[in-house]
């Protein structure tokens, strides 16, 4: 059977000629296929196998890509109406090492429309990588790529009981990713297991003239250390985040059961070495991470996209002259929601808003990274629950938006405004739905936070789930 098996037990398959490729990939655009209706994971499914052999751990391994990614003569649309024919003429560097190291692509993912979650189609399962976090969590492919500049792989991952891993910024270039926020973007990954995280990201990391934002390869194979020993390391939680005590007169079952599980959880690593304590911070500063996120991701976007007017490429707007016909192609080009971005955007960067919005947004950016690099300095990491438990019902009255959850729902931002590596994998079950658990580390330590996330998957047990929802199997 293909369905749900990781890169580790599919490349020994094919080590041992008991499948091909070609065999890998059939399976994998059968099962892309017969899901697409019902769970819409996919803007475009490949139906040819464009396969080149390789010596790598990848080699022949089907996987599906995010589809902001620029892939030459791929339709790449950025799951947005004003890029809906758009096929690109030149790859981003994250498409050519997958296709250097003989990866083979399933099809491109998005949020065209909802996305439902594989562990129950009323729910969601995340943001704009959904379509990445469902082609995994439903076993079509073992790993998936996908873009994460607030949450939207880490979140998901959460909501789909996978491995979701966000690396220090810069380790993975971003050339040919169609830029949201710069300065908050990362390229992210979603797998099944710790070990096939490690494998994925040995083989994009790495310096890129293309991008000067990268790092250079920091020599480690962090396949090698994920086994390393974690005796002593030494981790924190939030007490306004995750303390025991924070939320116990909010009457809400599920966000009490992940709580009490995730303590239970750190009761367990402490079994196994891991030093665990709780440190406190400015409650005004985490309440402060949602709007100090939205205010510098809205500006950025709004600044990376201006090109998308309808006159050098995309549907052509309508109009008499250039400004109408920008206008009727943004307004038509664009969702409700990014059009409300660009629209804070604007009005941030206006000149007599940007001292009190943009640069003070970023004042308290540099607040909230300086504070967790004082943690960091006695600390590996900081671990918390994702969210207050399992993926919100599209039809939920409570989003869970109010002040009470506001940094609770909100805290892995932290990661992206410091570019900490910062990785999510399933911890618990809450009404057979899977819950994560984030682990944040230092700048350039991915691969403690790796060796520190293999451990918490072997106390959890969490390893390789998938939703096996559907009557099939190939």
């Amino acid at each position: 059977m293909y369905r749900g098996k990781s890169i580790t037990e599919l490349r020994e398959e094919l080590d041992k000629k008991e499948t091909t490729p070609e065999e890998l990939f059939e399976k994998a655009n059968k099962l892309a296929h017969y899901f697409q209706d019902d769970y819409n994971s996919f803007v475009t499914i490949v139906d040819k196998c464009k396969y080149k052999d390789r010596d790598s751990k990848l080699n022949g391994i089907p996987y599906a890509l995010k589809d902001n990614f620029s892939t030459s003569g791929i339709l790449t649309t950025a799951s947005s109406n004003i890029l809906k024919d758009y096929v690109p003429v030149y790859d981003a560097t994250v498409y050519k090492k997958l296709k250097s190291a003989g990866a083979v692509l399933v099809g491109t993912t998005g949020h065209t429309g909802i996305v439902r979650n594989p562990w129950d189609k009323e729910r969601m399962i995340g943001g704009s990588s959904a379509g990445s976090a469902s082609a995994v969590a439903l076993g079509i492919v073992p790993f998936s790529i996908g873009s994460d500049t607030g949450d939207s792989v880490r979140k998901p991952a959460s909501h789909g009981g996978l491995v979701g891993f966000k690396p220090t910024y810069g380790r993975i270039s971003r050339y040919g990713l169609f830029a949201f926020a710069s300065s908050l973007d990362h390229v992210a990954m979603f797998t099944r297991n710790v070990k096939d995280m490690a494998i994925v990201t040995d083989v994009l990391k790495g310096k890129d003239i293309n991008d000067m934002t990268t790092l250079n390869n920091d020599g480690k194979v962090y396949e090698d250390s994920i086994d390393n020993d974690i005796n002593g390391k030494k981790l924190f939680y939030i007490k306004e985040i995750c303390g025991k005590d924070t939320y116990k007169d909010v009457d809400d079952k599920e966000l009490s059961e992940t709580i009490t599980k995730f303590h239970e959880l750190l009761d367990k690593l402490r079994e196994e070495g891991f030093i665990i304590e709780e440190v406190s911070m400015d409650k005004a500063l985490l309440e402060a991470i949602y709007p100090t996120y939205m205010c510098i991701s809205c500006a950025e976007a709004t600044s990376n996209n201006s090109n998308l007017t309808g006159i050098p490429f995309g549907p052509r707007g309508e109009g008499e002259s250039v400004e109408e016909i920008m206008f009727d192609a943004r307004t038509k080009g664009f969702s409700e929601l990014i059009k409300r971005r660009f629209i804070l955007g604007s009005y941030i960067l206006q000149r007599e808003n940007q001292e009190k919005l943009f640069l003070n947004a970023q004042r308290v950016r540099r607040m909230i990274v300086d504070k967790m690099n004082e943690f960091f300095e006695k600390y590996d990491g900081m671990i918390a629950p994702c969210s207050g438990g399992p993926a919100s019902k599209f039809d939920s009255t409570s989003e869970k938006l109010s002040d009470r959850y506001l940094i609770l729902e909100n805290h892995l931002a932290i990661g992206n405004f410091g570019g900490f590596p910062s990785i999510t994998l399933p911890f618990a079950m809450i009404d057979n739905l899977p819950v994560g658990v984030n682990i944040t580390g230092r700048v350039r330590e991915d691969d403690v936070v790796l060796n520190m996330a293999n451990y918490v998957e072997k106390v959890t047990g969490l390893k390789d789930i998938y939703s096996k929802v559907g009557d099939i199997d190939v």
